[in-house]
């Protein structure tokens, strides 16, 4: 048996490589993470040091490959559908967070200089989606809950 490691994926944090991890362990597959405490303790490292290196046990890498391939990496709705792009209508579409206004360079600033001072407010972003193939960037007006209880009418005693 060959007992080499192949790199199948890089990270920039931890979190996206224990996802990933998880689902191919789930397989059976032998996943190995590298750097994932480096990056934990100074995630501005990340970039200079190549990321979280996802490795499995190199026979095992084609079967990983393909399950990574398998896996959607743009945005769904909370029905599980793949949302649409209102200008070119491709599925290709990612969530990103974005600071381009006043009220959000500002609210981000004052977040972050309590942060420092006494750890309390969460730093305020806002999210939209932009489409990978024609660049459009969007908000998605309403989207439905996930969770949804059915009226369960008057009730007789």
């Amino acid at each position: 048996m060959n007992d080499t490691f192949k790199t199948i994926a890089r990270f920039q944090y931890s979190t996206e490589a224990q996802i990933i991890k998880g689902r191919l362990e789930a397989d059976g597959i032998r996943v190995f993470l590298f750097d994932n405490l480096t990056i934990d303790t100074d995630p501005l490292v990340s970039n200079a040091i190549g990321g979280v290196k996802l490795k499995v046990l190199s026979y095992q890498a084609e079967e990983a490959e393909h399950i990574l391939k398998s896996i959607n990496k743009f945005s769904l709705d909370n029905q599980g559908n793949a949302i649409k792009c209102p200008n070119c209508k491709s599925d290709k579409i990612e969530l990103y967070s974005t600071i381009k206004d006043i009220k959000a360079l500002f609210a981000f600033i004052f977040a972050f200089i309590t942060n420092i001072i006494i750890s309390a407010l969460p730093i305020y972003t806002k999210h939209k989606y932009r489409c990978e193939a024609c660049k459009t960037e969007f908000d998605i007006e309403k989207v439905s809950p996930i969770y949804v209880v059915p009226d369960a009418g008057p009730t007789i005693s």
